[in-house]
């Protein structure tokens, strides 16, 4: 598929607002770990390959393994996930489907409760709420895919 666009240098301001929730969600004090696993299982669910690409690579980089990665999508049958992380995942796949259930359905909710105060689910939520909007960017205008470098990967 051919670019359409560049959208940070067709709006840099509109780069620049994005960047700033994104810089937030990093400061939230959740793990880079459980974000990593996050904007991929979003990213996947709305057919991002080059957030999947960007996210895969910085989470193998930060140390995750190729097996989670590889489950993500069949994360609810895979024992390697933990209870906090398998509550991330379900809040997650809530909010991005939200267009379509127009609900996060209540057991999502007090899944995510049990793992999560409210600081940290608002945390999460705002989390998913950027990486679909990054999505929904580079689906849009149809950004390449492939030449991401983690800048978490050791130099060669």
């Amino acid at each position: 598929m051919q670019q359409r666009l560049d959208y940070k240098l067709a709006s840099p301001e509109a780069f620049k607002a994005m960047l700033h929730t994104e810089l937030q969600v990093h400061k939230s004090g959740l793990e880079e770990s459980l974000l990593e696993l996050v904007k991929s299982r979003a990213s996947q669910i709305n057919g991002c390959a080059w957030c999947l690409d960007m996210h895969t690579k910085d989470a193998r980089a930060q140390g995750e393994t190729e097996q989670r990665l590889y489950l993500l999508p069949v994360w609810r049958e895979a024992p390697c996930y933990s209870e906090r992380e398998r509550a991330a995942l379900a809040w997650t796949e809530a909010v991005t489907d939200i267009a379509r259930t127009h609900d996060v359905p209540d057991e999502v909710y007090a899944q995510a409760r049990r793992h999560f105060d409210e600081k940290a689910l608002v945390d999460l939520t705002l989390a998913v709420v950027a990486i679909n909007g990054w999505n929904r960017m580079n689906v849009a205008f149809r950004t390449k895919v492939g030449d991401y470098v983690s800048p978490h990967a050791k130099a060669r």
